[in-house]
């Protein structure tokens, strides 16, 4: 897989674990698509750390189900960290 492919598959999972969080948190009218986005992407980080801490392993390796559960959680997290230090789930 290219980098360009690589860069196409994060923002995809992205926005569907970003949009998934957010419905979720309830942050969804206050987010664009962008923010989601970015907070799915950087859910598929924090929730791949978190998970192998936890030595479950995840990574986000193509669109599928299991790579969208990791960024789903970590963006869970990223949201909740967001609404209890801000107020808001803003970035």
């Amino acid at each position: 897989m290219g980098l360009v492919a690589g860069i196409i598959i994060w923002v995809i999972v992205g926005a569907i674990a970003g949009w998934l969080a957010s419905v979720a948190m309830g942050t969804r009218n206050s987010q664009s698509l962008g923010e989601d986005i970015m907070v799915g992407i950087f859910g598929g980080v924090i929730g791949g750390l978190l998970l192998d801490l936890l030595n479950i392993g995840g990574e986000v390796s193509g669109i599928n189900l299991p790579s969208i559960l990791v960024a789903f959680f970590g963006a869970l997290v990223l949201l909740f960290i967001l609404k209890a230090t801000r107020g808001t789930a803003r970035i």
